[in-house]
């Protein structure tokens, strides 16, 4: 940076003041930069919670319209299987898929911290898409 550069219009070398952004745009800006880890353990427990969702809603619908299914009405059981598998599966796919930063060279290394971090975003994601699943598409249904 040259000196000319450092000068502001009026030629006094004082920087100009910083723009404050507003609580919106400093949350869309990290929106749009997240870092990869994160978008991936997110995606892999959305993309599994949304297929289980689909096949708990088809289930539910089934046994509203009088299907006679092996073992009965087991709608509680079901979602219970349906939250320990989406955070194993988000805790597990996580774990494989982001590997820890290691600063220089090739070596991949996974730590717990990965399979930690599968998990807290498993949470949030299995409660939201059967809430979605359940309270919205499930009602349209019929």
């Amino acid at each position: 940076m040259t000196a000319e550069d450092r000068l502001d219009r009026d030629g006094s070398g004082a920087r100009p003041a910083v723009r404050h952004r507003s609580w919106a745009e400093v949350r869309w800006r990290q929106f749009r930069n997240a870092p990869r880890p994160v978008v991936r353990a997110v995606a892999s427990s959305l993309v599994i919670a949304i297929i289980l969702a689909i096949a708990y809603v088809a289930y539910d619908v089934a046994l509203a319209r009088g299907v006679a299914l092996p073992g009965g009405d087991l709608r509680a059981l079901a979602i219970a299987a349906y939250v320990v598998v989406v955070l194993l599966s988000g805790t597990v796919v996580t774990y494989l898929v982001v590997p820890q930063p290691t600063g220089s060279g090739r070596v991949a290394r996974r730590s717990p911290w990965s399979a930690a971090l599968g998990f807290f975003a498993a949470v949030p994601i299995a409660y939201l898409v059967l809430v979605a699943a359940v309270q919205i598409v499930r009602p349209l249904l019929g």
